[in-house]
Parts: C-alpha cells; sequence; structure tokens
C-alpha cells in the first residue's frame, strides 16, 4: 500500500470489480449503437417492447426492459406476433396483395395471404352451408361441410395466383406491389374425384359449372379433365378452417389454374358437355392477341419468378449478398432459376431450396459479391416441361402490344445504383 501527494491511500482494486465495470461499460456501448439510450435517460429510442403478448404499444418510446428481470407474459389462447414484425396486406377496393418481400419460406400466413373478390367476402355459417352437384350426373346429390368432412382427406402446398398479377410503371414499386397477387398455402380437403364418383358423372360430361355463395355469384366453366385429375374441395388452410376471404367453409381449388378459376365459397357444380360461357370467362378473363383475336380459358399460370432481396425500397452494402426470392409454374415443377448480376448479360443458376413441389413456390438463393458498381439482377424461371420465363419483348412479339394484363409473366429487373439503392425497373409495352 502507497500514499499519494495528497495523502490518499492506493488500495488494490479487486479483480471482480474490475470485470464488471467492463461489463457495464460494454453493454452501455452496445445500447448506444443499438440506439438504446442507458439506463437513467429519459429519452428512448429503441424499438416499441413486445408489450406482453406482441401487441404494438399505445406510443412509440418505451423504457427498454432487460427481459431477464421482468416476468413475461403468460400463455395466451392465440399467438401473436412480435410488435416489431408489422406485416401486412397491400389492399385496394377489389383485392389485397401479400408482402413477398417480408416472408421467408415457402409458405404463406394464412392472414397474409392475397385476396381478390367480386362482391366482398360474404359471411357464411358452416351449418348452413350446402354443395349442390347436378346436371350430367346419375344422383344428384347435395353435400354439407359435415358431409365433406366425411370423406377421406387430402391435403397438398400449392400456390393460387390472379391471372391479372402484373404491375410496372414506375421505379418505387415493392414486390408485394408488383405481383403479390400469389401466396402458397397447404390446403385440405376432399377430393373433387370423390364426389365424381359418389354422384356418378356421366362419361359424355366434359364441363362443370363452379358457382360461388358471393353477391357477384362468381362462376367459372372447368374442363371435367381437371375435376378428375387433381381438383379439390378445401375447407383447410394451413392446419385451420379456410379463412373466410380464402373462401370459408370450402372452395373449389385447382392447382396451377389461374385464381378466379378457384371459385371461393362454392355452392354448385353442374356437369355438362359444354361450357356455360359465363361473363367471367367471355367479357372477363379473355386476353386480346395478335391479329384480332381473343384467347379464351387459358388455365395455365405459366413459370415465373421474382427476387424478393435485395428489392425496393431497400439498401445494400458493398460485399456479399444473398439474392433470394421465389419461383413457380402452374405447369409442373421449378427445374431451375438463373440469375443474372448485371444485367442480363451473363446468367448462373440458383439454389432450389427442398423441397421442389409441383405447382408451388419454390424459394431460390445464390450468393453473390456486388463490387459496388452500378448494375441491374434478375431472376428467370425454367419449368420441367422446358417452359422458360419469357422477357416483356417476347411475350410481346408472341401476342403483341395489345395483349391485356392477364397472364403477364415476365422477367424483372432490380436496378442497383452505387450508394446501394435498389429500384425497381419499369418496363413499357405500349
Amino acid at each position: 500500500m502507497s500514499t499519494d501527494e495528497q495523502g490518499h491511500e492506493d488500495k488494490k482494486i479487486p479483480r471482480r470489480v474490475v470485470l464488471r465495470a467492463a461489463a457495464v461499460s460494454a453493454a452501455v456501448a452496445l445500447m448506444g449503437s443499438a440506439g438504446i439510450q442507458s439506463p437513467g435517460s429519459n429519452e428512448v429510442k429503441s424499438p416499441p417492447a413486445n408489450n406482453g403478448g406482441g401487441a404494438p404499444p399505445s406510443d412509440g418510446a418505451q423504457p427498454y426492459a432487460d427481459p431477464t428481470k421482468t416476468v413475461g407474459a403468460p400463455p395466451g389462447k392465440l399467438g401473436t406476433r412480435s410488435s416489431f414484425e408489422q406485416l401486412s396486406k397491400k389492399p385496394s377496393d377489389i383485392s389485397a396483395r401479400t408482402p413477398l418481400q417480408d416472408l421467408y419460406g415457402m409458405i404463406t400466413p394464412a392472414d397474409l395471404h392475397f385476396e381478390r373478390s367480386h362482391a366482398g367476402v360474404p359471411f357464411i355459417h358452416p351449418d348452413k352451408y350446402e354443395l349442390l352437384i347436378h346436371g350430367m350426373v346419375d344422383r344428384p346429390m347435395v353435400f354439407s361441410l359435415r358431409d365433406l368432412k366425411r370423406f377421406p382427406a387430402v391435403s397438398r402446398i400449392a400456390f393460387i395466383e390472379c391471372s391479372g398479377n402484373f404491375r410496372s410503371g414506375k421505379e418505387t414499386l415493392t414486390p408485394q406491389e408488383i405481383c403479390g397477387l400469389t401466396s402458397q398455402s397447404e390446403w385440405t380437403g376432399v377430393m373433387l374425384s370423390t364426389l365424381f364418383r359418389e354422384v356418378g358423372v356421366h362419361p359424355k360430361a366434359t364441363w362443370f359449372l363452379a358457382e360461388g355463395s358471393d353477391a357477384a355469384v362468381m362462376t367459372r366453366s372447368i374442363p371435367v379433365e381437371k375435376g378428375w385429375k387433381d381438383a379439390m374441395i378445401a375447407y383447410g388452410q394451413n392446419g385451420e378452417a379456410i379463412r373466410p376471404e380464402q373462401g370459408y367453409p370450402a372452395r373449389l381449388f385447382l392447382p396451377g389454374w389461374e385464381g378466379n378459376t378457384n371459385v371461393k365459397w362454392i355452392r354448385r357444380i353442374e356437369l355438362s358437355d359444354q361450357p356455360f360461357m359465363t361473363r367471367e370467362e367471355t367479357s372477363k378473363y379473355t386476353e386480346t392477341i395478335r391479329d384480332h383475336k381473343i384467347r379464351q380459358f387459358s388455365f395455365d399460370m405459366d413459370a415465373r419468378s421474382i427476387i424478393t432481396y435485395p428489392s425496393y425500397p431497400g439498401q445494400v452494402e458493398k460485399g456479399w449478398i444473398e439474392i433470394n426470392g421465389i419461383a413457380w409454374s402452374g405447369r409442373g415443377k421449378i427445374s431451375q432459376v438463373e440469375i443474372s448480376t448485371d444485367a442480363g448479360k451473363h446468367w448462373e443458376r440458383a439454389q432450389l431450396q427442398e423441397p421442389v413441389l409441383d405447382k408451388a413456390h419454390t424459394r431460390f438463393r445464390h450468393l453473390w459479391y456486388w463490387d459496388g458498381l452500378p448494375t441491374e439482377i434478375m431472376s428467370l424461371a425454367v419449368d420441367d416441361t422446358g417452359y422458360r420465363q419469357p422477357t416483356l419483348k417476347q411475350l410481346v412479339q408472341a401476342r403483341g402490344a395489345d395483349m391485356g394484363g392477364y397472364h403477364v409473366n415476365p422477367v424483372t429487373a432490380w436496378i442497383i445504383e452505387r450508394d446501394g439503392k435498389v429500384l425497381f425497373k419499369p418496363e413499357k409495352w405500349k
């Protein structure tokens, strides 16, 4: 022990005190780097706390408490998202788009599945629900929801996509705005082929009418062949009852076919030997093509892909970046996705995330080193039929400039500027 010039004793500081001080200093530095004020400060810049159960707090600034010092919220009846995760659909008068850029994996949460309706979402009591199957059948029958659930059930993972799922025109578009009218769920229900056998479909029946219970009485003509092949009357979605916006209590599900043929709130199926030529397949959901012709009954959704990261309004830094996104095809499985990081001059194969399923969203990934120079990145999907996703120029060459807005599935590009800002590259075809 020694004495300084003022006569104070120079005591040796215990090692545990030094370590404790170092730990506190490190914690304060960490809080500062995260934009969080140290204890005792009146101002807090942290994100909103979980607030016990995930609900956002009433105001945007709360003291950030050490979660190990406070007992958390007890178990509840329903799970909730963290208040830090503000995911939402983008609604309009007739649709609501899935936030593709905010999702992981291949399954869309049921409450984020895109919506498209023609007269709003009807309220249907499950005990009052009935499905009539009649026309060219041996035994016309009416099935309750309970009846449908007594048949052997099947589940499959597949996407649904609106045939009008493309927007362009400005640089400030997100994946959600460009093509957010596609989503994927695990669908559970009874195969339509099972019901066809139950009612005894006539061999000469080649079409059936699917009719919904909404105020628009949505109706579409469907080839019977599709009904026998893989059509389903779905009453389950991602492990629970199908959501009202998706057709509760039951909907027609036609894997790989344009969304409006997957008639929601289905109440009637009529078998016939010819199409019914309804409003939705004459004045609507038809496409003008070259030589003043009209393309009708274009059921299959063609192969498509979009990079969801990086994308607008993101910002990237020089170095390694994992490009990722989703690809899908209504004709089969995705066989490969090609990535270009130099505006289409060169292409490399991306890695496909397993499982790669039939008529399903498939996530792809590609590791890329960005050198900091301006460029464009894009993806191109190929399915197992050999179909290659076209450029917009190729679509116009095939269909003409007046091709309309249905089944437009072009390769899309993201512009990466020198400062790392990411913008959509709009293209015009008229």
